[in-house]
Order: structure tokens, then C-alpha cells, then sequence
């Protein structure tokens, strides 16, 4: 059945056609270089001319063509005189004005043309019909030539097997005479419908003759384009055998690609193909007939025993009424006593052939043996086989009852789109059963409830929200506060994942609606106190959270306490308080296991993943996010849930470097269509990767679409990624004064959290900027640089992923590629070179420059990350630095007791002195360097050393044997 697959009726993704289009862009090139061309694009019905033809169109609008479009219409066999570009010229008027057209015509020109459209005005009073319909085609060539001087023109004309002698005339006529002006015509026709006798047939001989003239022929689909055009219409990646199926059904043809995925499996069809069908069964016996027209109200298998039962006749009987139509081919003899229709659309083609009374009836007969013995069908499918025929059958009361239980089954199956669908079912059929809720003992708002929260699990925001305000409008919050309040929170949930406004408010209410200290108001504060959290109201967050995980505890509630706890673990990692946090999450887990809730499970891994990544485990939280992925895509959840996890998947891997990667989970977990937030997450890692890329307008795009520039965001994570983007993308372009801008504004919201990834990268890129600026803006530079090191000194430091960016932050840039390098973060550790390299150039040092440039530009060339190696070339060019020469690596010292970077000639030499007693003011005289950069030199040699003193980095020079 194909009930399962339903989802977008037209494919987002153009799917093939490569070959065509290149010969189209290749008709276009040749148009446009100054030789008019004409391309004939033929096709079976439903093949997708259409389609093609769109997306040419779109790609040459974009290139600067003006593209005219027109169509035949079907009124008669020959057609309406003209139509194809009476249209084309209606939307060049509706585009430019009557006035403007007119204008381009030879005097009197409009008055010829008056014969197509009256907004030309009264037509001329030429009444000799050959000479006004030749001077009509040259008033059409000369529009055509005029509006080709000031841009190329494509004029595309659909379905011309249906254009009338008129109409296939003058396209004659333009292509002979359209030579040498930058215009194409694209005209489609429906091959299969060009008998020995058509019309067409001799004007597309003629026009193959013609010099300019291509003729297209466009195939059907292979099996691989149809995958892919069903993973674009119904926004996830269909199984092999389902793509399979629908290969075999549509035969390659999109139209009935889309056709069988929005029908399912109770669609009619064209009358063509179903009269075919019908015409072989109606040769069968009369009986045979009757009982295939019962095997078909059954579905496309239908077991022996059922098959019997339903029609009455006994098993003799039975075979003997279907062996005709076995060996007709129409029904086929399938493992376990079953029989199967040989193709899909023979059942529906005799399902439709059934009368009203007989359909019900029928329907009503398989309802009530399958509830007699539900063993009569596969195990598993009783109840939504039973929800089927009663609805069928149009047993409204059994129809209601029926799909209730039916939707039970579907969320114990992590069935949730199924489950929303049924309960929908209930809900149309409420009014037509006066005793519903008795009959399933459930009232109306119950059923509003549980549709809400299918919504909520399947990732359907808008219909949740419709469901919930349907309940809240039944319920009254003096006498139901906790049900009121439970719905209200799943509101604000709704309206967190669209981004729209209201969500605190709601959430305040709510937990004003249930003031005792018990689980209602304990599953209000779990909610709340996240988003205070997100919000960067932790330490509020934090209490509400505390006093829920009490409630939690005190009631036993295990599912609960588990969402308190990882809400507890975000507000220690939003703190910076890193292992707490893992810690935390594990516990979650583990509760989420043993009480069996897919959410607790995956959200935990969720945030895990996450954790890891902020305290350098990136590798292992590229691995436990393909774990959780795996697990979302069992539970049912890969939508809601697994494209969040792919997200942070995909983060880590940016962390790492491995930037295609991380671009291709980010458009992978875009292509499921996730919720709104989890989208906006996805669009920013992939512009984290544009940055590294250098795609600035792919980040412009992102930036606008996540309302960077507009929108003011409720949530702590989303804003402080925002302005990171922002800010790099004026790095990108240049704009040192415009980051330093963006980095001021930063400072100014307070926005800056102890979370490695979030706010300690905030801060190193703002330290950054501080420093490039430093030479076009060195009063607001100086301004800035104390309040980022203010910010820094209020934020814990609990993993070496917080310690590297403080290095940054600090300007201790040799440090902190030696942490990069520890954690295997490639990109940041070339990033962290260049600015050491930099503050070694400022400070004169060249020999120190070079040697981090010569160690960080083949890294950032093997990333493939343009920006950073021009960079890293230009400051090399600057200093007359070459970079193919081996870096100076210093003293070799035992693996053990190594620093974690090798020390540099310049930095042995401030070692040797410190070693001395020497301050930095005598180092600066006898090395002939400032005292500032002896002072940067110090901390590298401290961070390299492990040390946190000039004495221990003393006493580690002469037991590491580091100087003479």
C-alpha cells in the first residue's frame, strides 16, 4: 500500500535531464551569441516537457532572458486560432503596458495586432485575410526582433499538437525568418499522440529542414531518477522496494509517479488504461468476475480462508470461480494461501468497477470477518485492516470506534503520521455519532489532545497548533487548570519550533495555572526552565528545574525526572561546567532505557553528542550521533529528532575540518524537511562551512532566511551564532570596521556563556577582530579589547576546547594551536598559526613569522579553505617569506616530557634567559626585540610547557636538557 508515502504531490528537486538541459543551455548560447534557434521538444503525456521547460526557463531568466510563454489549447481538433501567443503577447503587455509594445512596432503595427488583443485598439480595416494575416506575422517577427535588441528572448510554447493551422503557420514562419536575432523558441508536443494523420507531423518535417532547428526527444525516467523524485516529494528517502513499485506502476513517467504517490492506493485512472484493464476481466466467467470484484475490495492480497469467508463459497467453489482468472494472469496464487492481484492497477481498475451498495456491503463483509478472526490477516494489521473497510463501508459509528483503536496501534508502532491521520478520522466522524465518547471512552478534547501531540512527534506544527486551540476552546481553566495548562505548554512548544512570538508568555501562564507542588506543575517547570535556559536566564532556568526534578522524584516520576535532569545538564553546559554535564546525560539515559521513552534516549545522545564536541571528543561525537541517528530512524522520530542530532553530527565534523562532510549531513537532514528550528541549525553549520569556503553569497542566504539581519532571536544559542556569522562574513569581504561593528553590538547584549562552542568561540573571534582592527580603528579596538577580556575572566575554563579559545583571547596564539593540534582540529590550529604569525611580524620578529606560516599554510591547503591559504600567502608575501622550506622544529626532546609544540630558535633563546633570572626589560635588550614581544614569547614557552610560572618553566629548561 502506498498510504505511508504520501507527501508532496510535485518533487521540489528537479530530477535528470542533464543531457536536455545542456542542449537546451546549448540552443540558448547559440540564440544569444546572435543565431536565432528554434528546439521541438517531444514527449509522452506526463514525461515532464512541462517541467523541463520551467526549470530552462527559470535558470535563463536568471541569466538575464526575457522569457515569453504561451500555450494551445485542446477546445477543439484544430484548436483556438492564435492562443499561444495571444498569451505571450498578454503578458508582455501586462509586463510593460500596452503603450510600451506598441512602441516597438512600425507605425500602425498595434492596429494589426488589435486582432489578437483589444488593448491594442480597433484592428485596421484591411479585410483581405491573406494580406492582414502576413502582415500579422511580420508584426509578431518584428516584436520579437525589437525585444531581442535590448535582451535575448525565449519564447516557449507548450503543446503545439494542439495548435491550430493559424498558430503552427506562423511558428513555421518565425522559425524561417528568426535568423539573426539572440532569440530561442522552445515549443513541446506530446509525441504519442502524433498518428499517421496528424497536423503536426508535416510542419515538424518542414521545420526539421530548417538551419537552427533541434529536434528533442525526452525519455522516460530510469529507476534512479524516480527515487530521486520521490525522495523530493515526499521530503525523506523511500525503501528500495517502495521506489521499486512505484517504478513498475508509473513506468518511468513522472506524471504517474506523482499520480501514484498522491492517490495511494484508492486512486481511478486515466480511462484509457482502465478501459484496457477492464476489457481483459470482463472476458472472464460471470463468477469469476463477482469473486475478483470481492478479491478487490480486499486490497491487493487477499488470503484464501478471508477471500472464502467474505463471499460465502466454499473452498471448491472458490477455486474453481479463480482459476479463470489465474490463468487469465489477472490473479496470481501468493505464499500463505493467499492470492495476489498480478499488478496493482488491475485491483483498483475492478475496485472502481464496483457499485455503491455493492462497495459498502463488501467493505462491511471483510470489516467483520477480520474482527471475527483477526488471524485471517498478516500479524500486526487486524486493526488498521478493520479501520479500513469500516470506513469503506461508510459504518460511520464502527468507522469511529474502529480507527480509534487503529490509532492506538499506530503510536505503540512509532507510527505517528498514521496515528495523527486515523485520529483526524475520528474527529470527522465525531458529529455523526451521537454516543461517541462512550463508545471509545474518550471525550472530544481527549481526542484533540492526542492528534495534538501525534502532530507534535511526526513534525506537523501547523495542524498541532490547529489541534490544541481546538481543545483549549472546549476547556475551561478554573475547573481543568492542569489540562489547560498541559496544552498551553505544547502550544508554546509549537510556536518555539515556527519562531513565532508568544512562547514565554505562554509558558508564565501556565505555570501561574498550576501553583501546587505536584506533577502538573512539575511537567510545566520543565519546559519553562529550559527556555529560560536557551533564553540565558540560567540561573532562574536553574531553580525552576530544581524544584521540578523534587516533584519528580517525590512522585516517582521517572520519565519526567529525566527531562529535568538533561534540562539540568544544559543549564552546567551553558555554564561551562562540562563533565557535570556528560555525567548528567548518562544518567538521563539510563532512566530513558529503563522506562523505555525514544525521546529521554534521544535527546540525551542528542545532547551528548553535543557535550563531546565542546570538550574536543569530536570523533566521538561524530560516532555517537550516527548511533542516535540509527535509533531515531527506528523509533520513528528521524524528523523531529534524528535531524537534530545529524545537526550536531554535522557540527563536530566542522569542528574537525571535515567540511564537505559536514555540508553533506547538513543538506541530507535539510532534505527530510525538518521543523522550522532544526532547519535554521542545519542553514548555519552550512554557512559555518561557506565561511571556511569562502561562499559568501551562500552565507548571505543563510543570514536572510534565518532573519539575521532582522530578527531579533528569544534564544541565547541562536543570536550568539547569528552575530559570529555576521561578523565573519564581513572578515570575508574585507570589512574589518563592519565585524568590529557587529563585535561591539555582541558586547553590548551581554550574550556571551561559558559553552566552549558557543561562547568562548564567540569571544576568540571578537579578541580576533580586536586585533585586525587594531590598524584602521585603534580607539575602538583598545575600547572593545578590555570588555572581551572582561568577558572572558567571568567564564569557567572545564576543557581543552574552552582553554584554546582563551589562549586566543589572551593572544596566545602559539598556545592555542598546540591545544587545535592536540585535539586534531586542523582548521583552527592553521587559524591560531596565522594570528601568531601576525603578532610575530608586528612585533618585527620575521624569523618567528615564518616559521607559523610555513606550518599552516600546507594545512589549510589540504582543507581546501581558500580564505584562510590566501591569507597565510599574503602575510608570507608581506614579510618576502617563502613557504616550501621545513619549519625550524627546535630541540628534540622524549615523547614524554615533549611540550605539546616544539620550541622555536627565538623562544629557546627567552628560555635560556628566563633561565637566567632575567626580567623581560634585560631579554628585550640583549635580544634586541620589545618587551612586549619578549612577554608573548613567555607565554608561549609556559603554554608549550605545561607550566604556570616563570620558575617552573626554568627548572623544566634544564631537566628537559632544553638549553646549553
Amino acid at each position: 500500500m502506498l498510504e505511508p508515502m504520501m507527501g508532496r504531490t510535485v518533487s521540489p528537486v528537479f530530477v535528470g535531464r542533464q543531457a536536455e538541459l545542456a542542449a537546451l543551455n546549448e540552443a540558448f548560447a547559440q540564440a544569444c551569441d546572435g543565431t536565432a534557434a528554434t528546439v521541438l521538444l517531444g514527449g509522452e503525456a506526463g514525461v515532464g516537457k512541462t517541467r523541463l521547460t520551467a526549470s530552462f526557463a527559470e535558470h535563463v531568466t536568471r541569466d538575464g532572458a526575457h522569457v515569453l510563454l504561451g500555450g494551445c489549447v485542446e477546445l477543439s481538433t484544430e484548436g483556438l486560432a492564435y492562443a499561444p501567443f495571444t498569451a505571450a503577447i498578454r503578458q508582455l503587455v501586462r509586463e510593460c503596458g500596452a503603450g510600451k509594445v506598441a512602441a516597438l512596432l512600425p507605425e500602425g503595427g498595434a492596429r494589426d495586432l488589435a486582432r489578437l488583443l483589444p488593448e491594442f485598439g480597433e484592428p485596421s480595416g484591411d479585410h483581405d485575410g491573406e494580406t492582414a494575416r502576413a502582415r500579422l506575422f511580420e508584426q509578431i517577427l518584428n516584436l520579437l526582433e525589437r525585444l531581442a535588441e535590448h535582451r535575448p528572448v525565449v519564447l516557449v510554447i507548450e503543446d503545439i499538437h494542439w495548435a491550430d493551422r493559424s498558430s503552427r503557420d506562423l511558428i513555421a514562419f518565425l522559425s524561417r525568418n528568426l535568423r539573426a536575432a539572440p532569440v530561442l523558441m522552445v515549443l513541446t508536443y506530446r509525441s504519442d499522440e502524433l498518428h499517421r494523420q496528424h497536423p503536426l507531423r508535416p510542419v515538424l518535417a518542414e521545420l526539421g529542414r530548417v538551419e537552427g532547428v533541434l529536434r528533442l526527444d525526452l525519455p522516460r525516467l530510469t529507476q534512479d531518477e524516480v527515487a530521486a523524485q520521490m525522495t523530493g516529494i515526499l521530503g525523506t528517502t523511500p525503501e528500495f522496494a517502495q521506489v521499486g513499485k512505484v517504478f513498475e506502476r508509473s513506468e518511468g513517467i513522472p506524471l504517474f509517479v506523482e499520480a501514484l504517490l498522491e492517490c495511494g492506493g484508492e486512486c481511478s485512472f486515466p480511462d484509457s488504461l482502465h478501459d484496457l484493464i477492464i476489457g481483459s476481466v470482463e472476458q472472464l466467467p460471470d463468477e469469476t468476475q463477482r469473486v475478483l470484484r470481492i478479491a478487490a475490495a480486499g486490497g491487493n492480497r487477499v488470503g484464501h480462508a478471508l477471500l472464502a469467508a467474505v463471499s460465502g463459497l466454499s473452498d471448491t467453489d472458490l477455486e474453481d470461480a479463480l482459476r479463470p482468472a489465474v490463468a487469465a494472469n489477472v490473479l496470481q496464487v501468493a505464499d500463505g494461501r493467499a492470492y495476489a492481484f498480478r499488478h496493482a492497477l488491475i485491483r483498483e481498475a475492478v475496485h472502481d468497477e464496483l457499485l455503491p451498495g455493492e462497495h459498502m456491503r463488501l467493505h462491511a463483509r471483510f470489516a467483520e470477518e477480520i474482527s471475527r478472526d483477526r488471524t485471517m490477516v498478516p500479524p500486526g494489521r487486524a486493526a488498521v485492516e478493520i479501520a479500513h473497510h469500516w470506513y469503506s463501508a461508510r459504518d460511520d459509528k464502527w468507522a469511529l470506534i474502529s480507527a480509534w483503536e487503529a490509532a492506538g496501534k499506530a503510536a505503540k508502532s512509532f507510527a505517528y503520521n498514521e496515528e495523527m491521520q486515523l485520529l483526524e478520522r475520528v474527529l470527522m466522524l465525531w458529529g455523526k455519532v451521537p454516543d461517541a465518547a462512550e463508545l471509545i471512552d474518550a471525550d472530544h478534547t481527549t481526542v484533540l489532545e492526542q492528534a495534538s501531540a501525534a502532530a507534535n512527534a511526526c513534525g506537523e506544527l501547523d495542524r498541532g497548533t490547529k489541534f490544541v486551540k481546538a481543545a483549549l476552546a472546549e476547556l475551561d481553566e478554573k475547573t481543568e487548570p492542569a489540562r489547560v495548562a498541559e496544552l498551553v505548554v505544547r502550544l508554546s512548544q509549537f510556536k518555539i519550533s515556527k519562531r513565532r512570538p508568544g512562547a514565554l508568555d505562554d509558558l508564565r501562564y501556565a505555570e501561574r495555572l498550576v501553583p501546587g507542588p505536584d506533577l502538573h506543575r512539575a511537567a510545566v517547570l520543565v519546559r519553562l526552565g529550559s527556555y529560560l535556559m536557551f533564553s540565558g536566564e540560567v540561573a532562574e532556568g536553574t531553580a525552576l528545574t530544581e524544584e521540578a526534578l523534587g516533584i519528580a522524584r517525590e512522585h516517582g516520576d521517572e520519565r519526567l525526572e529525566a527531562d529535568l535532569l538533561l534540562n539540568l545538564a544544559l543549564g552546567h553546559s551553558i555554564a561551562g561546567r562540562i563533565n557535570e554535564t556528560i555525567a548528567i546525560n548518562m544518567t538521563a539515559k539510563a532512566i530513558g532505557e529503563r522506562v523505555g521513552s525514544a525521546r529521554v534516549i534521544l535527546r540525551s545522545i542528542a545532547n551528548t553528542v553535543d557535550t563531546l564536541n565542546d570538550i574536543g571528543r569530536s570523533a566521538e561525537a561524530v560516532e555517537l550521533a550516527l548511533e542516535g541517528e540509527r535509533l531515531a530512524r527506528k523509533y520513528g522520530r528521524y524528523r523531529t529528532q534524528g535531524t537534530f542530532i545529524a545537526n550536531n553530527r554535522a557540527e563536530a565534523l566542522e569542528a574537525l575540518g571535515r567540511f564537505d562532510e559536514a555540508a553533506r549531513v547538513a543538506e541530507q537532514g535539510l532534505a527530510m524537511d525538518p521543523s522550522l528550528r532544526t532547519r535554521h541549525h542545519l542553514r548555519r553549520i552550512r554557512a559555518d562551512v561557506a565561511l571556511a569556503h569562502g561562499e559568501t553569497d551562500l552565507v548571505t542566504s543563510v543570514l536572510n532566511e534565518v532573519g539575521a539581519f532582522s530578527t531579533q532571536e528569544e534564544f541565547t544559542q541562536e543570536l550568539t551564532v547569528n552575530i559570529r556569522l555576521r561578523a565573519g562574513l564581513h572578515l570575508l569581504h574585507g570589512e574589518p570596521l563592519a565585524a568590529l561593528e557587529v563585535a561591539e553590538e555582541a558586547v553590548r547584549a551581554a550574550l556571551i556563556t561559558s559553552k566552549p562552542m558557543l561562547g568562548w568561540r564567540t569571544l576568540a573571534l571578537l579578541a580576533g577582530i580586536c586585533e585586525i582592527a587594531e590598524t584602521v580603528a585603534p580607539e575602538r579596538a583598545a575600547a572593545l579589547r578590555p570588555q572581551v577580556e572582561g568577558a572572558a575572566a567571568a567564564l569557567t575554563v572545564d576543557s581543552p576546547v574552552a582553554e584554546a579559545y582563551r589562549f586566543s583571547v589572551n593572544r596566545d596564539h602559539d598556545a592555542a594551536a598546540a591545544v587545535w593540534k592536540r585535539l586534531d582540529r586542523p582548521y583552527l590550529r592553521a587559524k591560531s598559526l596565522l594570528q601568531a604569525a601576525r603578532a610575530a611580524a608586528g612585533a618585527g620578529d620575521r624569523e618567528d613569522a615564518a616559521v607559523r606560516l610555513r606550518a599552516a599554510h600546507p594545512v589549510a591547503a589540504a582543507l581546501g579553505t581558500p580564505p584562510l591559504t590566501t591569507e597565510i600567502e599574503s602575510l608570507a608575501r608581506r614579510l618576502g617569506v617563502t613557504l616550501d622550506r621545513e619549519p625550524v622544529t627546535g630541540t628534540a626532546l622524549p615523547a614524554a616530557d615533549a611540550p605539546t609544540a616544539p620550541l622555536t630558535p627565538r623562544e629557546q633563546e627567552v628560555l635560556r634567559l628566563v633561565a637566567q633570572g632575567r626580567s623581560n626589560r634585560e631579554i628585550a635588550a640583549e635580544l634586541f626585540i620589545s618587551a612586549k614581544t619578549v612577554s608573548v614569547h613567555v607565554s608561549n614557552i609556559l603554554a608549550k610547557l605545561g607550566v604556570a610560572t616563570r620558575g617552573e618553566a626554568a627548572a623544566a629548561a634544564h631537566r628537559l636538557a632544553l638549553i646549553g
